[in-house]
């Protein structure tokens, strides 16, 4: 059997086995679909697939599953994920099975075991980052084709987009790739949601810079970020400027008083995690913020207010934000209002 790339595949026999890892998980999923295609009938396919996760497996289940054969099928396909990633996490440590897996020792002798498979079954192993020492991964070294699945970045990522762009039939202006990369990052899932938006959106016409600024997700949040830190800097002056030219562009008053109060809230929770020593990656995890969101600027802009003066003034986005929803004033006004008020 071939791979997507053409390249076959390493194997015992017919048998196939590969170990598919890395931070690309888009990719991954995409190179798994694939896969998944080359083996034949997808609703026979379908009857003959089994997915484990690893966490929990032994190797008594996962060898029953892959010496069982296909019924009414070319293959049986087995998919096991965080496997390896189990395993990294137990190298150089005792092995009491407090966690029910079984001895590390047996799953080294995995590649032994799978010279018995039938011919007919396909195993994957699917998990993130696995160092070149994990013991399942060198268990079958010269057996198992590996598939690493990194982002990719710069010029690469930019080719990443106008290639995807031309697979729906589009056209995207260099320019337009280059400020879609700035915008989104490195996150494919994201990329590829936006990239269908736009290309529904131009057509025959192709993507150019201003589709990116008018309908990316990114891009509005980022025309919103500078009047943000206007408010929390307490500048009203640009903060109004600014609030008047996102009106212009067709921003609503209600999204942009949503934004102050998410903003707000971020930095009520950046303040409280401060004092309890978590460390940077553990700050963004709990405060459910991406890659590029900039949390550096985040807690630098809490730790300039005291807790009680971040408290007021969400409450008082909560207060502006029922008026407007009660009618009590017009939604510029309220706006307006707020701003003041929070600038003070």
């Amino acid at each position: 059997m071939t791979s997507p790339d053409g390249a076959r595949a390493a194997s015992y026999g017919e048998n196939v086995i590969y170990i598919t890892y890395g931070s690309d998980d888009f990719s991954l999923r995409e190179g798994l679909a694939q896969l998944k295609k080359g083996l034949g009938d997808a609703d026979a396919l379908a009857l003959n697939t089994v997915f484990f996760d690893g966490r929990h497996l032994t190797p008594a289940e996962l060898l029953n599953a892959c010496q069982t054969p296909p019924f009414l099928g070319t293959h049986r396909l087995v998919v096991v994920e965080g496997l390896l990633g189990r395993l990294e996490r137990k190298r150089g440590e005792a092995s009491d099975d407090t966690d029910g897996s079984h001895d590390l020792e047996e799953w080294k002798s995995l590649g032994d075991s799978c010279r018995g498979m039938p011919q007919s079954t396909v195993l994957i192993l699917v998990d993130g980052q696995v160092s070149k020492g994990n013991p399942l991964r060198k268990s079958l070294a010269g057996m198992a084709e590996e598939r690493e699945f990194v982002p990719p970045k710069g010029e690469a990522l930019q080719s990443w987009i106008a290639s995807r762009v031309q697979a729906r039939g589009g056209r995207i202006a260099p320019r337009a790739a280059a400020l879609l990369a700035e915008y989104a990052g490195d996150d494919l899932w994201l990329l590829a949601g936006e990239i269908e938006k736009l290309c529904l959106y131009a057509g025959e016409q192709g993507i150019d810079v201003a589709d990116v600024r008018r309908l990316t997700t990114y891009a509005r949040e980022a025309s919103v970020f500078p009047m943000i830190d206007a408010v929390v800097e307490r500048r009203l002056t640009v903060a109004m400027r600014l609030i008047r030219e996102l009106l212009a562009e067709g921003m609503s008053p209600q999204y942009l008083m949503a934004m102050l109060t998410r903003q707000f809230r971020l930095m009520v929770q950046a303040l409280e995690l401060g004092g309890q020593g978590v460390t940077a990656a553990e700050k963004r995890q709990r405060l459910g913020l991406s890659a590029r969101y900039p949390l550096d600027k985040l807690l630098r802009q809490s730790a300039g207010y005291p807790l009680p003066r971040l408290v007021r003034a969400y409450e008082k986005l909560l207060e502006a934000d029922w008026g407007m929803k009660a009618g009590r004033w017009g939604d510029e006004t309220a706006l307006d209002l707020l701003v003041a008020e929070l600038c003070r």
